[in-house]
């Protein structure tokens, strides 16, 4: 597999040469500054590309050319962005970037109640803590009908933490959960933006009446209207999984395990709607086993995230070790170089260490932690591709 590295573009503090130094082959990136909906250019793409290019580095995978609200909940705009996001694709396919990686999740995308968890070395990591999720949605959102989505006891640890929980940890929430995981990559929220829960709320309220199955024809025609231009350049499109991979917020969620995978990809069955296999969001659900999803799907997958969680008692989980947890990242690099072996990959969401809590990095995408896993998984697909010869 392509050794790659998420990289969020000229302002990132990791630099190009920094990624070039540890090994990185290529750049998982996109054009952050164009507007959600609007039309990728043929000049903005090359340029880019060009820059990249510059370092001995090549743009491998586009994460993200975002898929609007309306696409996905079927607003009156929706055919109009889909035609400019076809012009995208194809744009991108002009210009030799031909694997995008996207999202069909409303309204947010992933979730976590804590950025910095303390692990007993002095290192964190991402951490959900199912609770505190829920005190979020039932005191502070204050989602109609949300306590029906949670168990008697789960209400019962609700009001126990109402008694305890402080002003600064409330508003650390909201800001965890619906501003800074979502805000820094082209999100519905960005840092600064006034009542931030209020806006939040208006965004839930999109997709009220909207089911799995309706949420799930609108995925398949926003698939088959850009396949066309898929064959016509040759670009894989690969949809993240759900992260986590359960129903949160009232909100459907389409891309979940092995039924989902299959729904979709059958849906739409061209060789360029396929997965992108993120180990760490798959593992995140008790209902999945990762070595045999990447078994199943692993002709149709086009990009390969590896992370790896660990599922704890009540829904918590927490962002592991590479080398450990139900990810099973040594199981799945041999599994994806024996049927795929050229996918790009890159490590994901590694833990804060060595001062990376002070550099202001994106949440999750640290320079020492991911650095660590970058080599923790060099070495297990050094020692795979040795064994499989």
């Amino acid at each position: 597999m392509e050794k790659t590295w998420r990289w969020f573009g000229k302002k990132d503090k990791i630099t190009l040469d920094m990624l070039r130094q540890i090994g990185v082959e290529g750049i998982v990136t996109a054009l952050h500054d164009v507007p959600n909906g609007e039309v990728w250019t043929v000049e903005a793409i090359n340029e880019l590309k060009e820059y990249i290019e510059s370092y001995g580095l090549r743009w491998s995978v586009v994460e993200s050319l975002p898929v609007c609200e309306a696409i996905k909940y079927a607003g009156a705009e929706r055919d109009e962005l889909i035609e400019k996001y076809k012009v995208s694709l194809a744009n991108l396919g002009k210009c030799g970037v031909k694997t995008v990686c996207y999202n069909f999740m409303p309204v947010i995308d992933w979730i976590r109640t804590d950025l910095q968890h303390p692990w007993a070395d002095g290192t964190s990591s991402l951490y959900f803590d199912r609770i505190r999720f829920a005190y979020f949605d039932l005191r502070i959102l204050q989602r109609e009908g949300a306590e029906k989505e949670y168990s008697s006891e789960e209400l019962a640890k609700v009001t126990e933490l109402d008694k305890t929980i402080t002003e600064a940890e409330k508003d650390e929430l909201v800001d965890t959960i619906i501003v800074k995981t979502q805000g820094f990559v082209n999100g519905n929220i960005k840092e600064g933006d006034k009542n931030p829960v209020n806006i939040f709320k208006n965004l839930l309220a999109l997709y009220k009446g909207i089911d799995r199955d309706m949420l799930r024809e609108n995925m398949r025609y926003f698939l088959a209207a850009i396949m066309p231009v898929c064959d016509e350049f040759g670009v894989n499109m690969c949809v993240h999984p759900d992260d986590p991979p359960f129903q949160v917020l009232g909100l459907p969620r389409i891309v979940t395990d092995e039924t989902d995978i299959a729904w979709f990809l059958n849906a739409v069955d061209n060789p360029h709607n396929g997965l992108t296999f993120c180990a760490g969001s798959l593992s995140a659900g008790e209902q999945n086993d990762t070595r045999e999803l990447a078994k199943k799907f692993a002709s149709r997958t086009h990009f390969v995230h590896l992370r790896s969680t660990a599922a704890m008692p009540g829904g918590n989980f927490i962002e592991s070790s590479h080398l450990e947890g139900r990810g099973h990242l040594i199981d799945l690099i041999g599994i994806f170089e024996k049927e795929n072996p050229a996918l790009p990959m890159r490590v994901d969401h590694g833990r804060m260490m060595l001062g990376d809590e002070d550099k202001g990095y994106n949440p999750g995408y640290s320079f020492h932690g991911r650095m660590l896993a970058l080599a923790q998984v060099e070495g297990m697909m050094a020692v795979i591709r040795r064994n499989q010869q």
